[in-house]
């Protein structure tokens, strides 16, 4: 976790939320005990604000490069609200067939719902849209469309998921400007609908951020998938499909900066303000204000950090002089 939150704070994360993946009952449990003992406190890095619920109601097949998805008994569940303390969002797919009453303790509990790993219709989107869902994850990624959906409602033509993003105002989403998972008329896509105050960037790095190319595991380290980096991206064993990234946050902002042309400021807030603003954490981070944690990372001409500064406490370790 410090490694991970250090890593992260290289590249300018000042807050994260610790995510999931699907995994056991035994595995997630435990992640989650580990979880506890570091939200909100000094890991050396990035401040973990809280955790991401991420899995176990994904659709099977829209699982992506996670491990088979568990299906928990409702005794599990209730086991998992125990730790609601410092579960800031969950993703679900609204085809599970739990997922309408996992959506219920969640919203009885405050943690903020998320969509995501699913290939529902637009309906059943804008049905969880009804139980409180209010944020996509990584738009374009794991999700069903019109030309998915096409075999199984025939005509007339209708959408998924990602036409539901697009079209309901209740749902902001984010994207993952790597350069590997979207190409830049994706990005510009993305901005020209959702963009500026309902998007969001996000890394979705795994372990191999910063790291050498070679083999990892994806998920829990004794029972994850083996997945491979080859510096840029991680891809799965066959070479084709996506794993994962491996880039940190700044180079997002880089990316989607020449991808859209718009201000600076505005893509920094992607970066900042949106995403506090979409975990709730507003008023506590995202934006120099009084009242707000101190903050802080500066950025060279490249939009490279310099220096970086959690809750007013340079972290030493990432100092660099310009242009190295």
């Amino acid at each position: 976790f410090r490694l991970a939150c250090l890593a992260h704070a290289r590249h300018g994360t000042t807050s994260l939320l610790a995510t999931t993946t699907a995994a056991s009952p035994d595995h997630l449990f435990r992640m989650l005990l580990t979880a506890q003992g570091l939200v909100k406190q000094d890991t050396g890095g990035a401040r973990v604000m809280g955790v991401h619920l991420y899995g176990p109601h994904f659709h099977g097949p829209a699982k992506g490069c996670h491990p088979e998805p568990e299906r928990f008994s409702p005794e599990q569940i209730q086991k998992l609200m125990n730790f609601a303390p410092i579960l800031t969002a969950a993703t679900l797919a609204p085809e599970h067939p739990d997922a309408e009453s996992f959506a219920v303790q969640c919203v009885a509990h405050g943690i903020r719902l998320h969509m995501g790993h699913s290939h529902c219709t637009f309906t059943q989107a804008e049905t969880a849209v009804g139980w409180g869902v209010r944020h996509v994850d990584h738009l374009f990624c794991a999700m069903s469309d019109r030309a998915r959906l096409r075999l199984e409602q025939t005509w007339p033509m209708r959408g998924g998921l990602f036409e539901a993003t697009l079209c309901l105002d209740e749902l902001s989403t984010e994207v993952i400007a790597d350069g590997c998972h979207l190409s830049p008329e994706l990005l510009r896509l993305a901005w020209k609908v959702k963009g500026p105050n309902r998007l969001a960037l996000v890394t979705d790095a795994m372990r191999a951020m910063d790291l050498p190319a070679g083999e990892y595991v994806f998920g829990p380290s004794e029972a994850g998938v083996k997945v491979f980096s080859n510096g840029k991206v991680g891809l799965m064993q066959d070479g084709k499909a996506l794993a994962s990234a491996i880039q940190g946050m700044d180079h997002g902002i880089r990316q989607l900066l020449a991808a859209t042309g718009e201000p600076l400021w505005r893509i920094i807030q992607t970066a900042s303000l949106i995403p506090a603003r979409i975990a709730g954490l507003d008023n506590e981070i995202g934006s120099l204000e009084v009242g707000k944690r101190a903050d802080l990372v500066w950025l060279d001409e490249g939009l490279r950090p310099v220096r970086v500064w959690v809750g007013g406490r340079e972290i030493p370790e990432l100092v660099r002089h310009p242009g190295n």
